[in-house]
């Protein structure tokens, strides 16, 4: 009987009961989203690390794993450490350029690059000249560019050379020399690679290179992308939680408002279920499940969402935002949303349990 009143109630007023599992869909959007677009865009950032080939990475003082850092070391250091430091076979180092947002332009000497992963070309080849850039297929795919096409960056005129197969370092590629002079650095490096001979000298390379370079943030690439978690990278995770707070606080206000609206509504409704001898608790059961049953199915619609910006994300800015379906979050989310949705029925309940019957019944 409570479960045919409940489903009644919910069909009686359409647009109410779809605006309130509309924006508690968009509530658990909203946190899926964000959630997955964390661990996706570090995910890729570690897949690309991981890509270049190298076994270590050293970077300037001061500088944190996923922070942008200038061109803060000097090229010479590529000499000493593969001249003094056993088991290094290739030393090389490159230059990143922020372009405002997420993008950069990356300097790198391609031959010591290919040489410790090869590149796999989709279209066009290496540089030929020094206004030659290299992409990747997600950013080709993105800015919808093509071999021998042309684009401005840092103030200077690029010809695209050739689009490689995504996961190497970074979306876009320029000579190392050309873009340290084009940015004021010449003979520096934002960040340094080794290539040890063998993968598990690795540690080995560290602990000499540190005893070179104290004060230098020098890692395994096990290390390096092991820090690449949203815990570990600067405020996201404090961003993260803040959002989800004000997804959990909009979700609240919704609910709250249609549940509140409904009870005013149904005023005569209540006074005759209480004089037909419905307590308190038979009213709030009635309540509470009809605002779990809004909850659920705004939940649902809210994961079938995520798969909606997730596609989006793919096909529109795919060199720029990678969103994952983190499947563990599911249910921290859904118990948000209902925590809310609960929470914003509770002083609408409390009116309906203490109106009088009498009053209600002449309510018009």
């Amino acid at each position: 009987m409570v479960n045919k009143l409940i489903f009644a109630n919910l069909l009686h007023r359409p647009l109410r009961t779809f605006l309130s599992v509309l924006a508690i869909g968009v509530e658990v959007t909203m946190i899926l989203t964000l959630v997955g677009v964390s661990h996706g865009t570090l995910d890729a950032t570690s897949r690309r690390a991981r890509g270049v080939g190298n076994d270590v990475l050293i970077r300037p003082p001061g500088s944190i794993a996923l922070s942008l850092t200038s061109a803060g070391m000097s090229e010479k250091l590529l000499v000493k450490l593969k001249d003094e430091v056993p088991h290094v076979t290739i030393a090389t180092g490159s230059v990143v350029q922020s372009l405002g947002g997420l993008d950069t332009l990356t300097g790198v000497d391609f031959t010591a690059m290919n040489a410790m992963a090869k590149f796999k070309f989709l279209a066009g080849g290496p540089f030929q000249q020094d206004q030659d850039i290299l992409i990747d297929e997600h950013y080709a795919k993105q800015k919808k560019l093509h071999v021998g096409n042309h684009l401005k960056l840092v103030n200077q005129d690029w010809t695209v050379r050739g689009v490689y197969e995504e996961g190497k370092l970074a979306h876009i590629l320029c000579k190392v020399d050309v873009l340290q002079n084009l940015t004021g650095n010449p003979g520096k490096l934002s960040q340094i690679y080794l290539k040890a001979d063998n993968p598990a000298n690795a540690q080995a390379i560290v602990d000499k290179a540190k005893e070179l370079l104290p004060g230098y943030p020098i890692y395994t690439m096990e290390e390096f992308t092991s820090l690449l978690t949203a815990s570990s990278v600067g405020l996201l995770d404090q961003f993260v939680g803040v959002v989800i707070g004000v997804a959990a606080i909009v979700g609240f206000i919704v609910v709250f408002m249609a549940m509140y609206t409904a009870i005013l509504e149904r005023t005569r409704e209540i006074g005759i279920l209480k004089s037909c001898g419905a307590g308190p608790s038979y009213i709030l059961n009635m309540l509470f499940r009809e605002t779990f049953v809004i909850a659920l199915i705004g939940i649902v619609f809210g994961i079938l969402l995520t798969y909606g910006t997730q596609w989006l994300m793919q096909h529109a800015v795919p060199a720029s935002l990678v969103q994952e379906t983190v499947y563990y979050w599911w249910p921290i989310t859904a118990a948000i949303a209902i925590a809310g949705a609960a929470l914003g029925t509770v002083v609408p309940a409390i009116k309906a349990v203490r109106q009088d019957a009498t009053e209600a019944l002449s309510y018009e």
